[in-house]
């Protein structure tokens, strides 16, 4: 069964206006990867009207959004949406999902088998806040741009 791909948004579709970006995953594996290739290229353009606050401020962005599409795609089964919204000085990282319960953190196991992710985000953000939505939820992450 092949998996039609839809074309990364280019770097030049950004504009001083279009200053966020959603997108919509069936929620598969490959979604992850996606999203964090669409996060790259939307700080791109970003970075380029605004750049970053940091030097590390793009790559936090992109592990965020890929320990939170990583956890979309494990824990919550079917779609999930990304949405990136840059205002200010801040870059907030919105994805909803289908499972209603919020992430909590669990004891890191550096075997491998996880639980590092939501110790990453936090560490890396200003803050992160879930919200109920329907069946599901939303995470939020800001950080500094």
């Amino acid at each position: 069964m092949g998996v039609e791909r839809k074309p990364l948004p280019s770097e030049s579709d950004l504009n001083t206006l279009a200053v966020e970006q959603t997108w919509h995953f069936a929620g598969e594996l490959s979604n992850v990867t996606e999203a964090r290739e669409s996060a790259a290229v939307f700080l791109g353009g970003l970075g380029r009207m605004q750049p970053p606050c940091s030097p590390d401020a793009h790559d936090d962005v992109l592990l965020v959004v890929t320990e939170l599409a990583s956890n979309a795609f494990a824990y919550a089964p079917g779609p999930f949406v990304l949405r990136l919204r840059a205002v200010a000085d801040t870059v907030q990282i919105a994805v909803t999902d289908t499972n209603p319960t919020a992430p909590k953190p669990r004891p890191a196991d550096l075997s491998g088998r996880g639980g590092i992710g939501w110790h990453l985000i936090n560490a890396v953000t200003e803050q992160t806040i879930t919200v109920p939505e329907g069946a599901g939820k939303t995470v939020h992450a800001f950080m500094p741009w």
